[in-house]
């Protein structure tokens, strides 16, 4: 057989009614630090995820065409540097010497 205790019934109901109080503040807490984390992250000026994936890749392809354009440069001058060793480039000559073995009128 089961018997009413007032006492426990009261305590009972004082236990429930500070549970949900203390739910109320903690939920009333959570918005409050929520809401001034919020604001320090937008005073942050901080990027979004997809913004920062973009710029990512973006700078991995010019990474990769600048390797690409270093090595063209390196080949054009290997060729070069051949092209010179094969063939050495006529002398010029200078404006005063090219005067007098031009041909008078």
């Amino acid at each position: 057989m089961q018997t009413r205790n007032p006492l426990f019934d009261d305590l009972s109901r004082l236990m429930t009614s500070a549970a949900g109080t203390f739910q109320g503040a903690r939920d009333e807490m959570e918005g409050i630090v929520r809401t001034r984390l919020e604001r320090i992250l937008a005073d942050m000026d901080l990027v979004d995820r997809e913004s920062f994936e973009t710029v990512r890749e973006m700078a991995a392809e010019a990474r990769l065409e600048n390797e690409r354009l270093a090595a063209e440069l390196a080949d054009l001058k290997t060729e070069l540097a051949a092209l010179k060793q094969a063939k050495p480039a006529p002398r010029r000559k200078s404006p005063a010497a090219a005067k007098k073995s031009a041909p008078e009128d």
